[in-house]
Parts: C-alpha cells; structure tokens; sequence
C-alpha cells in the first residue's frame, strides 16, 4: 500500500518543548534526557537544514522527592504535566509550528498527542499517530502489572483509563484507533495483546520488519495513519532501537530496529509531508555510554526533518 499524499509540508519552524519528567517510570533516570538531547548539538542539526528553532525551555514538572510512591499523587501530578503540555503542542500546531518534545517518559505523550489532536479539530480534522516503540504503552491502571504511567499513554488517547488523562483533548477520544499505527513492537503483557485486537489497531511488529522489510511496513503504516487525518503525530521511544545501537534508554529491549532502519523510518516520515509534531522521549542518561544515544537521538530527528544522504 503506497503512501498517501498529503498537500501540505512540515513546518519550517520547530519549537522545542522539554519534559524533565520520570514520574511515570519506576527506574530514574529519564528526566535528564531533554539535557542529553540538547548537548547533542540537536538545535544545531536542525538549523542546519535551514529549519528556525525555538528552544522554549522545560515545562514545570513536579519533584518526585516530594510526591513520594503514592500512587494518586503521581497520577494527578503527571495529568497536570500533560495538561501543561497539550496546550503548548496544540498552540504550537495552531500556528504552523512543528512541536518537538523531547522526554522524560512516555506518559507525556497522552499530553502531547493530545495537543495536536485538540489543535486539528478546531479545523475539523482528526490526528493520525504513528506510535514507534518496543512497547504498547496500552495498558490502563486496571490492567498494568507495574501500575507505571509510561506504559499507559496510548490507552488514554484511546479514551480509556483515567478519565482525567484520558479527557485532555478538545476531543473524545483524542485518537481513533483506526488512526493509529505501531511500528516496532516487540515486548507486550497479555493485557494489551487482547487490547490490540479488540480494538483493531494495526500493529506491525519486530517480526514484520524482519519479513518484510522496514520501507514495506512503513509505507503501510503511514497510509493507515494519514487516511482521513489531517496529519501525523509521531510517537517515538528510543527504545525502539536496538540496544546495542541505543543503550541509554529507559526500559531497553533486546531485538529492535538497527540504526539505519531507523533513520529509514525518519525519511520516510519526512516525505510524507504529513509530520505535524514529533516525540522523543525514554532517553536515559545513567544507562548511555558518553551521550551516544542522545546524539544518535538528534540525528533521527534531522532526518525526520529532511536530512539527505545526498
């Protein structure tokens, strides 16, 4: 299925919007990954190919000292993070500015997507997800087994879970699940294997790039991701690269996309023309080796914003 064509192009402008938060893990580490990226000369990468970035800072995050392991506490203050976070993205897409945030743990991204998708109703217009990652991120607090936030994001957008997470869009929900597409996975709890078919999501796995080969699964997931929508949001945990390429990664899993599959699926992205807003997020500085991680992050990002080979 080739790749639809949308009439329109990434933004020339990138606003980055750092998330310091590691509330939704149980292993730290991951709030110093907006840092790590930053030192890894991303903003000059990105300004290289004639891109205007604007650096605004991180978004206020609580201590988690002071949150303790309580688990409603946790739950409110992250809800509150991604609340902060859906008006920024949103009000980033509204202007025709590309939002590039960068994490902190993937529990941002039920703000973040959420942003995009309130800022595209407003135009009647629904959000496709391209959602890469070794994990589902589909659990909800019924059904996680660590009860960590980060593994629950795309439920929510899916209008599951916590009603409060859940209703952070303009929309309900914020992400229909015949718009969003997984790409990568390769570590599922039961739970969301059953979640996956129920609700029909298409997810291509570890063993589907394998078989068929990354530019063939991509260019059926971006089809399935811009059918009906007015643009992608792209979801992407560094995790889902393999380890050996990427170690410094919040919850690492063995088997994962080399590096030239991944910056495959990053040019791929960009020829789409349909790229509205970006994550990056599960960079965890304690487990990298001399930032390599990081700066194989900032990379993918310059070639989801159109770096060439040649």
């Amino acid at each position: 299925m080739p790749p639809m064509s949308l009439p329109r192009e990434t933004p020339a402008t990138v606003e980055l919007i750092g998330v310091p938060i590691d509330l939704g893990a149980s292993r730290r580490g991951v709030d110093m990954g907006p840092s790590a990226m930053r030192l890894s000369h991303l903003v000059t990468h990105l300004e290289a190919l004639g891109l205007i970035v604007h650096d605004t800072g991180n978004v206020e995050v609580p201590d988690r000292a002071r949150l303790g392991t309580d688990a409603t506490a946790l739950l409110a203050a992250i809800t509150t993070v991604c609340r902060d976070i859906a008006q920024r993205t949103a009000d980033a897409v509204r202007r025709g500015v590309c939002p590039l945030v960068l994490g902190g743990d993937h529990s941002l991204a039920a703000g973040s997507v959420a942003g995009t998708a309130t800022a595209l109703a407003e135009r009647g217009e629904r959000v496709g997800v391209l959602w890469l990652d070794a994990h589902a991120d589909l659990n909800t607090p019924a059904t996680s087994l660590s009860g960590n936030v980060h593994g629950m994001p795309v439920a929510h957008l899916l209008g599951l879970g916590d009603p409060r997470l859940a209703g952070l869009a303009s929309v309900t929900p914020a992400v229909r699940p015949e718009q969003l597409v997984y790409v990568g996975l390769r570590d599922l709890d039961d739970a969301e294997k059953v979640a996956i078919r129920a609700l029909g999501i298409r997810a291509f796995t570890m063993r589907d790039i394998d078989e068929r080969g990354l530019r063939a699964v991509m260019d059926d997931a971006v089809a399935i991701a811009t059918a009906g929508t007015g643009g992608l949001h792209v979801s992407c945990d560094a995790d889902w690269i393999d380890p050996a390429e990427a170690p410094g990664v919040g919850t690492p899993v063995r088997g994962g996309a080399t590096v030239r599959e991944a910056h495959l699926a990053m040019e791929i992205i960009h020829d789409t023309g349909a790229l509205l807003a970006l994550d990056l997020v599960e960079i965890n500085p304690i487990l990298d080796h001399r930032n390599a991680t990081a700066e194989l992050a900032a990379d993918l990002m310059a070639s989801a914003f159109g770096r060439r080979i040649l």
